[in-house]
Order: C-alpha cells, then sequence, then structure tokens
C-alpha cells in the first residue's frame, strides 16, 4: 500500500519503493522530499518524461481492487468502536499491493440535507481511518451515493480523505477536478488512475455531474469526456487504470453499455478497466491487451443474500502495458466485512468468479 498519503489526488504525487517478492517492503527514494504526513517522495525531472516503451521502466507494480464500500449497520457499529480493526480481515490482500483501491459508496459527513432519493448512506470521517488502517490507498467516490448529502457532504467527503491520507478520484471543485486523475509513481512506473460513474439517478444527474464552477462527479454518461480524459492520461503515463461505476444491480452480466464503454476507454488506452454497482460478482478476463473486470460486487457492505456476499480482492501484476498476470482472492461477507475464504470454499468460489466469464466479451 501507498504510505501516509498526503494531498489531494487531483495533482501529480510521485513516489518509488523498493521490493521483492509477493509481499513488497516500501523504501523511501535515495532524494525524499517530505510532505505532510511523513511521506516520502522523488520528484521526476521533466527530462525523465522521454519516449517509454511499452514496460516503462520495465518493474512490475502489483494493484489491488476491490469493490463497493460503505460503512452503515451493522459495520457502523465496528467502525464506532474500532475503526482500525474493521479490515483487518481482508487487510492482508490489500497490503501487499503497491497501490490498493475500492469504491466508496457514501458521503462521509455529518452535515448536509438527505438527496431526494431511495436509499442515502453517510459515515463519519474515521471511516477514512478504517480504510486507511486496512491498506486502502486510494478511493473513487463516483458512483450513484457519491453526493447523497449534497455538495456540504462531497466537500466533506474531500476533506477528510485529505487529512486522513486517503487520496480521492471521481470528483471536485468543478469538471476539470473531478475528471482529473491520480498519479504517482512506483518503482519508475508513471501510473495513472481514474474514477467516473454512469450510474446516477435520472433526476439527479444535472445537479451531481460536475461542471466548470461547480462541483460534483466524474460522470461516464459523458463518454466523449471521459473518453478525453483517458487519451490524455495515456500520453503521459505508463498504466492507465480506469474504476467505472456501472451496470445493472444484481445482474451478473455486463449491459451493452457496459461492452460498448470498456471497448472505447481501452481504443482511448486504458490498461485495466475495473468496476462496481451491482452488489454482485461479474465476470473479468482480458480485452485485446487490456484487463476489465466487469463487477467487484460488495465489499464492506450489508449483504442479505448468499450471491452479495460473494467478495474479494483482485490482484493485477503489470509492467508498463503488459498485464503479467491476475488473479481473483476470494472472500465472503459476514458482518458487513470480507473474511477471506481457503480450502474447498476457495475452489468453489474461484471456480464461480470464472464461470461468470461466459456471458462476457473477453477472453482468459
Amino acid at each position: 500500500m501507498l504510505l501516509a498519503l498526503g494531498a489531494m489526488a487531483f495533482g501529480s504525487g510521485l513516489a518509488q519503493w523498493a521490493t521483492g517478492g509477493d509481499a513488497p517492503a516500501r523504501a523511501a527514494s535515495r532524494e525524499p522530499t517530505a510532505v505532510s504526513n511523513s511521506r516520502a517522495v522523488e520528484r521526476t525531472p521533466s527530462s525523465a518524461v522521454a519516449a517509454r516503451g511499452m514496460l516503462g521502466s520495465g518493474r512490475q507494480v502489483t494493484l489491488a481492487f476491490g469493490g463497493d464500500v460503505h460503512f452503515e449497520t451493522p459495520i457502523s457499529e465496528r467502525l464506532a468502536s474500532s475503526p482500525a480493526s474493521v479490515l483487518t480481515p481482508i487487510a492482508p490482500s490489500l497490503r501487499r499491493a503497491d497501490i490498493a483501491m475500492v469504491n466508496l459508496e457514501t458521503a462521509v459527513t455529518n452535515r448536509g440535507k438527505p438527496a431526494p432519493k431511495e436509499y442515502v448512506f453517510r459515515a463519519p470521517a474515521s471511516a477514512f481511518s478504517a480504510l486507511r488502517s486496512g491498506g486502502v490507498d486510494l478511493v473513487t467516490v463516483a458512483n450513484n451515493h457519491g453526493m447523497d448529502y449534497g455538495t456540504t457532504g462531497l466537500k466533506d467527503t474531500l476533506e477528510a480523505g485529505k487529512r486522513a491520507g486517503v487520496r480521492v478520484v471521481g470528483a471536485g471543485w468543478n469538471d476539470k477536478q473531478a475528471y482529473a486523475p491520480f498519479r504517482v509513481t512506483v518503482k519508475g512506473q508513471r501510473i495513472t488512475i481514474i474514477g467516473a460513474t454512469q450510474v446516477l439517478d435520472d433526476h439527479l444527474v444535472s445537479a451531481w455531474t460536475a461542471g466548470p464552477g461547480k462541483m460534483g462527479l466524474a460522470s461516464a454518461k459523458d463518454e466523449v469526456r471521459l473518453v478525453r480524459a483517458v487519451r490524455a492520461a495515456r500520453r503521459a503515463s505508463d498504466t492507465v487504470v480506469v474504476y467505472v461505476h456501472w451496470g445493472v444491480e444484481l445482474s451478473g452480466c455486463p449491459t451493452t453499455d457496459q461492452r460498448s464503454l470498456a471497448r472505447k476507454l481501452v481504443g482511448a488506452g486504458a490498461d485495466i478497466v475495473v468496476g462496481s454497482h451491482a452488489h454482485v460478482l461479474l465476470g473479468a478476463g482480458k480485452l485485446k491487451h487490456a484487463l476489465v473486470a466487469y463487477g467487484l460486487g460488495n465489499f464492506v457492505f450489508y449483504a442479505s443474500r448468499e450471491v452479495t456476499s460473494q467478495t474479494g480482492v483482485l490482484e493485477v501484476a503489470v509492467t508498463g502495458r503488459r498485464i503479467d498476470r491476475y488473479r481473483w482472492l476470494p472472500a465472503r461477507i459476514s458482518g458487513g466485512i470480507p473474511h477471506p475464504v481457503s480450502g474447498r470454499a476457495r475452489a468453489r468460489e474461484l471456480s464461480h468468479w470464472r464461470s461468470l466469464r461466459s456471458c462476457t466479451d473477453l477472453k482468459p
């Protein structure tokens, strides 16, 4: 996991670690510059942004992705008593990655008015402490709950993430910030991550979508704008990731819109496309050179059915634009918390996860 992240994710954050084996050990760069939360960074000189090959620096980076996260009951009780322990069961799967990311599907605020919709979620600022303690470095709030408590709630969410050292993408004070990626250099590899949502309540699309001088979310409904952001990221990145909130709740197969958008994102230069929203798992695999995971399901979330309790961590090893390997680390949600499974249960979950690819346009 990235250590002690400082400023908000709307600029460039550059860091470098030494790693080894399957459980990377981070080390500060030789000439660190101190930033908030004692994070050591290494600035990349402009001369280093020269022509680079498909493999970038040639060093492998590991990314980990989880699905939907909120802190409603029963998770709220554990959050109130011991924030640092909320993700304890799944934390090892997140911490061993160089960068770990989830979809934060709640406003982090104690202010604001609830939006006119059926379900609204909010959590205290300790939610970010729980995420950071569990190994999460980065969240996207571009989803249909990101502004459940309006612009006041979104402002509080962004500020709480900044204080906790957890980067936030997919939202901002204007459209430029909302579509801006998180950038970080890990082991010489320039990693760029963008968050956007294709799911917004019809009557809230206008109010929630960021615009010039207007706070809001990055909308994947504006495909032209999102594709433009990916193309811009491609020009100055070795690995481009897009996390999209999309699909249909409880549907285990991607929609025509999801497939179409995935092709456009990959065509624009995305190397990894991951998504959430359905609250169930969807298939994952290769689309041309890229890796697409249509749905990561719930992660830290109440789950009332067996199918909605199936979860896990998607771990991806990538060298520049090359996907070296990917694997699913299956878990089950109990009491709102993901718990890794083993033995025969693990084998069953993996078999089920692989079978989900059959209704996609993806290859192993």
